[in-house]
């Protein structure tokens, strides 16, 4: 997998108000059928945001660096307590 097509480190979901700062593991497979791009990850175990998805939230707002902010679906905790991050469109570490 090409180096651009990945991101490990820090980033913020906006929840609500609320940036929480997070660091996370993504990777992006463009879809030539879709004609764009689709990707996802993980978080670091979060207890805050563990907690929060658990009691259904599904939408937050992914910012990496200076990128704007990209929205995002949220899934069911890990055995761990990261959170799934998936995402279609420009991956946000590309800006």
């Amino acid at each position: 997998m090409d180096s651009d097509e990945e991101y490990r480190g820090p980033a913020t979901l906006r929840v609500g108000e609320e940036d929480l700062p997070v660091s996370i593991r993504m990777s992006a497979q463009f879809e030539p059928v879709e004609g764009r791009f689709r990707w996802a990850g993980r978080t670091t175990p979060d207890a805050s945001l563990c907690e929060r998805v658990s009691a259904g939230l599904r939408e937050a707002h992914l910012t990496i660096g200076e990128s704007p902010r990209t929205p995002v679906k949220l899934s069911e905790p890990d055995p761990w307590g990261g959170i799934r991050i998936s995402g279609a469109g420009t991956p946000p570490w590309f800006h």
